[in-house]
């Protein structure tokens, strides 16, 4: 292929790179391809121990800072900010407050996320599936607004002060395996956990994330290389509990997946024919 590859990645806030797709990101930019993070908001509604918050003015500060780390640590050529304060969990003050991406217009967000593809020029995107794991509200306006950018992106009747139209050829979403998590489900409550509130703040119900399965399109081999880079990603965000072991079950599925070899797993969006077999690249059948 005799043009420059790029993939980009729209998620809701700093960590989602390294929790989620960041190994696939990192493998994609050790092989040459310009790999971007964009980040919906800054992460200011997330939880933080006093002991992390000290020397920063601010938990968005803190949290810019270990954004930036885990870019470096994966790789990424850009990391590119949209702009918007984090809303926070559903139903929460931060919901309303101003700047944040739920009180955004949608048409605005989409408009600065074809800004950036025009910009990038990505042949492939990846963002959030629709179930938007556990139903953040920022994790839903993100999904929605970037498939929307995907298309409009090559639309030049459509946000023309963002530049000269250009198509991605490719839309994902980065997913979890469904057996993996119902079985998480399941073995919570055996190590004293309840799946109906998880997290840090017990305000996260696990088995939305087993309401939907989703096709699995796409399945990526990872390297020792680009799973060790998501690893000091995921510990730059220490406010957020990153490189800290793994609780209960997720101990047990960890253990499970270095036995079978680390992947990541994909549903392709667009186009949404093609090849039955898996996927084992996302530049796949890219022109």
């Amino acid at each position: 292929m005799g043009t420059r590859r790029a993939i980009v990645f729209f998620g809701a806030h700093p960590d989602d790179e390294s929790f989620g797709v960041g190994a696939t990101l990192a493998q994609y930019a050790a092989s040459g391809v310009s790999a971007y993070y964009v980040c919906s908001t800054g992460g200011e509604a997330g939880t933080v121990a006093p002991e992390h918050i000290k020397g920063f003015a601010s938990v968005a500060e803190l949290r810019s800072k270990e954004l930036k780390c885990a870019a470096e640590a994966l790789g990424l050529a850009g990391l590119i900010m949209l702009g918007y304060r984090d809303s926070g969990m559903p139903g929460s003050e931060d919901n309303k407050s101003p700047g944040s991406l739920a009180a955004a217009d949608l048409d605005e967000v989409v408009g600065r996320m074809v800004k950036v593809i025009r910009e990038v020029k990505p042949q492939v995107i990846i963002t959030h599936d629709p179930s938007t794991d556990y139903g953040h509200p920022d994790h839903i306006a993100t999904h929605k607004a970037a498939l929307q950018a995907f298309h409009a992106a090559g639309d030049p009747e459509r946000y023309p002060e963002t530049g000269p139209s250009f198509q991605p050829q490719k839309l994902y979403f980065g997913v979890r395996p469904h057996g993996t998590m119902k079985w998480i489900v399941r073995l919570m409550p055996l190590f004293g956990q309840d799946p109906h509130h998880g997290g840090r703040n017990k305000d996260i119900d696990m088995t939305r994330m087993v309401s939907t399965e989703y096709p699995l399109h796409a399945v990526i081999r990872l390297s020792k290389r680009a799973t060790e880079s998501r690893r000091k990603a995921a510990a730059c965000h220490a406010s957020q509990g990153g490189g800290r072991p793994r609780p209960g079950p997720f101990r047990l599925v960890q253990i499970i997946q270095r036995l079978q070899g680390p992947r990541d797993y994909f549903t392709r969006v667009y186009p949404n024919s093609g090849p039955k077999k898996r996927e084992k690249d996302l530049f796949s059948r890219v022109e």
